[in-house]
């Protein structure tokens, strides 16, 4: 039995462009500010009543099509995300139903940054035991209905897009293409580094007024900057080392290597660290922002679009985020 293999990649991008010029219009920021700090010159944003199942059902029936499989011979859905559709149940099972797939089980993963390589984890772990032939993964966000586009909070304002990526993954019939190796980690004590509060089910009152209107809301995101940018680095690197050691090569092999696309910044700084060559890198943060779980997905499709991802190519997938959660894959294309 070989590899678990790649099959199809699709994406869904909402027409809506929101530039930094126009946020600077909401809140006290500048093209200058934003670029400086996270490479990010543009990031789309819904215009109208769409869910994160919306998004990715679109980005679904693209990866589908280019794989040349039915959404019926499909027999596992995994939906990564940190914006469901609803509280409950899982926007996997809501994507399910816009793809009319009934009776395969449906889930979401929620590791937000990493939540798409934990979710390929999976998937590959069900392929490779025979539990299901085909799996659905995708990766999508809402997140322009859930952060302060005020001055307040536009350290994580400005980051974020929508959008939605995905998988057709199965078995192959090599032993050495497909997904060689995955690496999962994750460090609790760090969780409030990066966080979203409220609404949360810890608390004796879920949702008080004083988490609405409050001087510091509890219904947006907050993050300690700095301190995610060092450990993001960090960790990256070493998870990359990880997984390229693990197949007994080194980075000088890789053909191409995929970041998550949290900051510009970062990623920068992860290549200067290994020495590898920018051109390598695949970015487009630049336009589409931080799309948390759909980036992985979103860069793979943007690096087939343009040639630079090609048969053979031996590629590292890595992304850290909240939790603190990071993860790694080595894949052989």
């Amino acid at each position: 039995m070989g590899n678990t293999r790649i099959r199809g990649v699709g994406r869904s991008i909402p027409p809506k462009i929101v530039t930094n010029d126009d946020l600077a219009d909401r809140m006290e920021t500048s093209d200058e500010w934003i670029q400086q700090r996270s490479g990010i010159q543009q990031r789309h944003h819904i215009d109208r009543d769409t869910g994160t199942a919306d998004l990715g059902a679109e980005a679904a029936h693209q990866a589908l099509d280019r794989a040349g499989v039915k959404p019926e011979e499909i027999d596992c859905v995994l939906l990564a995300t940190l914006s469901p559709d609803f509280e409950m149940p899982a926007s996997a099972c809501v994507l399910q139903e816009r793809l009319g797939i009934a009776g395969v089980p449906a889930f979401d993963v929620r590791n937000q940054c990493t939540g798409f390589l934990y979710g390929l984890t999976v998937a590959d772990a069900y392929l490779q035991a025979g539990r299901y032939d085909k799996v659905l993964l995708v990766g999508a966000e809402v997140h322009s209905t859930g952060v302060d586009f005020t001055t307040r909070g536009r350290q994580l304002a400005v980051l974020f897009g929508d959008a939605a990526g995905a998988m057709v993954l199965d078995r192959g019939e090599d032993s050495d293409r497909g997904v060689l190796s995955t690496h999962l980690h994750s460090e609790g004590a760090f969780a409030e580094k990066l966080w979203l509060e409220g609404v949360c089910g810890r608390a004796a009152v879920r949702l008080t007024e004083e988490m609405i209107v409050g001087d510091d809301p509890a219904i947006y995101p907050k993050m300690q900057g700095r301190y995610v940018f060092k450990h993001a680095v960090i960790r990256s690197i070493e998870a990359i080392h990880e997984a390229v050691e693990a197949n007994d090569y080194t980075v000088s092999d890789l053909d191409l290597l995929v970041p998550h696309q949290a900051n510009l910044r970062i990623n920068q700084a992860v290549a200067t660290h290994l020495e590898f060559p920018e051109e390598k890198v695949v970015n487009n943060i630049q336009g589409l922002g931080n799309t948390t779980a759909a980036t992985i997905p979103l860069a793979l499709y943007d690096a087939l679009e343009d040639g630079r991802l090609e048969n053979g190519d031996l590629v590292c997938i890595v992304a850290f985020g909240a939790g603190f959660t990071w993860a790694s894959v080595l894949l052989r294309w």
